[in-house]
């Protein structure tokens, strides 16, 4: 019997389609068993499509999924039509007030973001990994959507799988460059083994998003390093000595 898509979705953002997926219900095989939807990873291209496709039918069916080309950057783009693959942006947050267009985010530890002004008919999906995170990837996010109508205080927010504080251990110059920043960023890290900490990426994000003025945001709490069988993890492959690793994304758009 195949195994049916995965879909976590946040009470913050009932109103709109949404959902964080993992690995659950996909047909790839070998290290990327599941719903790789990474087009970047060594997998067969054609299982990759076949999980994008089942991805958008189990949020918005027959919607048109777009993506980006993520590099860890705080832009973000409008987007008011699909890009062509060849085409993608590069960038790390998407917004729209399209209808029938799904917005998606590829990760595989960043924390996926996903936004709605659910009375202003628009939406958003950032890729917040500890760079784009500290560079303000979600406050492009923001901005942008409100250049298209949204109020940010009434945007709601919730963050998805992501690796979690226990899973994430960084070493001295990270935390220093967090604290750089700002020195009141130290409460988003612990003390580990000598010369080490673990950073909550998750809590860091939130904050951020609070900061930028959003009243309502959802942590959904889900560590992707920790739970194989149902996401994807970069830092868990690396430890494991694998060649490659999968995608999972995070989707969001307008009926």
């Amino acid at each position: 019997m195949t195994e049916s898509v995965e879909v976590n979705r946040a009470a913050a953002l009932e109103s709109v389609p949404h959902g964080f997926l993992g690995r659950r219900g996909g047909v790839s095989t070998g290290i990327h068993t599941g719903l790789n939807v990474g087009p970047g990873s060594d997998d067969e291209a054609e299982a990759v499509a076949e999980n994008r496709r089942r991805a958008r039918d189990a949020v918005l069916p027959g919607a048109q999924l777009v993506t980006l080309y993520q590099v860890h950057s705080a832009d973000a783009v409008t987007v008011i039509a699909p890009f062509e693959e060849r085409l993608r942006p590069r960038a790390d947050a998407l917004v729209t007030d399209r209808p029938g267009l799904l917005l998606g985010i590829l990760t595989a530890d960043c924390a996926p973001v996903l936004l709605a002004d659910a009375r202003a008919g628009v939406v958003g999906a950032a890729h917040a990994g500890w760079k784009g995170a500290i560079s303000g990837v979600t406050d492009s996010t923001i901005a942008a959507m409100e250049t298209l109508g949204a109020q940010r205080d009434r945007i709601a927010a919730a963050i998805g799988p992501c690796i979690a504080r226990a899973s994430y251990e960084v070493d001295d110059g990270f935390l220093q460059r967090f604290c750089a920043d700002d020195r009141e960023n130290e409460r988003f890290f612990t003390a580990g083994r000598p010369g080490h900490h673990q950073f909550d990426l998750e809590a860091y994000v939130a904050h951020r998003l609070a900061v930028a003025g959003i009243r309502q945001v959802e942590l959904l709490g889900l560590d992707t390093y920790a739970d194989a069988d149902r996401f994807f993890s970069y830092r868990r492959a690396t430890h494991r000595g694998e060649p490659d690793y999968g995608r999972q994304i995070s989707l969001i758009g307008l009926a």
